[in-house]
């Protein structure tokens, strides 16, 4: 529960993604995450891959003070760029399985 005057971390945006990084990519847990950056709550790293999730990079950003319209515009073009990514890598999976099949 929060308390009157209660302080909040704030962590900085470079520091999410790293930890979003390691946990990804690297497949590192999230208590050894917590342990690394100092974070004290589990639900913090979980709230961050939520919004990594559904948003990309935009959604480990500081969204205080940026207008939505621009935060829609940012994030739809994230969105259309791991989309983008995604079809590459299916091109490339099913060129190559052309070539194997001979046609």
């Amino acid at each position: 529960m929060v308390k009157k005057g209660q302080k909040f971390t704030t962590y900085p945006y470079e520091m999410k993604l790293e930890a979003i990084r390691l946990h990804v990519k690297e497949g590192w847990t999230y208590r050894r995450i917590m342990e690394k950056f100092n974070i004290p709550d589990r639900h913090r790293l979980k709230v961050w891959m939520r919004k990594y999730q559904e948003l990309g990079e935009l959604g480990l950003m500081d969204g205080r003070g940026i207008p939505k319209e621009y935060m829609n515009q940012d994030s739809k073009i994230q969105r259309l760029k791991r989309e983008n990514e995604m079809l590459k890598k299916c091109l490339e999976i099913w060129m190559q399985e052309m070539k194997r099949s001979g046609t």
